[in-house]
């Protein structure tokens, strides 16, 4: 976990530089980089995804400091507080519903990421709606090693 505190921290430091919009398409890009590009190690990432979105490379900065931590611990509690303790992440939130997941093997693409979407946006407007879940049935491998 220690890996994903510095592009958690770039991403609240670009949040307070140029506003929340700003952060999925910078959570893209840095994740494009080390999830399907496999470049975690490198250090070029994050200066790489700054750039694309259009944001100073010294926002990268915050990589190493612990000046937003407080801000993402809040982030993080008011997720909790309201999806609940007893999932985990992601969390994700359609309108005024707070979900844990979806956790898939393999991002869909296209027809299939709409069709999952849509499915979420169903389940999240479905009154009462509290789990839905299945055992894994494949290994699956952390994000950060």
């Amino acid at each position: 976990m220690e890996k994903a505190w510095g592009p958690v921290r770039v991403c609240a430091a670009a949040a307070e530089h140029a506003g929340r919009s700003v952060l999925g398409p910078l959570y893209t890009a840095i994740g494009t980089r080390c999830h399907n590009q496999r470049r975690r190690d490198d250090p070029t990432v994050i200066t790489e995804a700054l750039a694309q979105v259009g944001l100073p490379d010294a926002l990268a900065a915050a990589a190493g400091s612990e000046e937003f931590d407080q801000l993402i611990r809040d982030s993080h509690d008011e997720a909790f507080n309201e999806v609940g303790l007893d999932v985990g992440t992601p969390v994700l939130r359609i309108g005024g519903t707070a979900l844990f997941g979806p956790v898939v093997r393999q991002t869909p693409r296209g027809e299939a990421a709409g069709q999952l979407w849509d499915g979420l946006v169903l389940v999240a407007a479905t009154e009462g709606f509290y789990e839905l879940k299945r055992s894994r049935d494949r290994s699956v491998k952390p994000c950060f090693d």
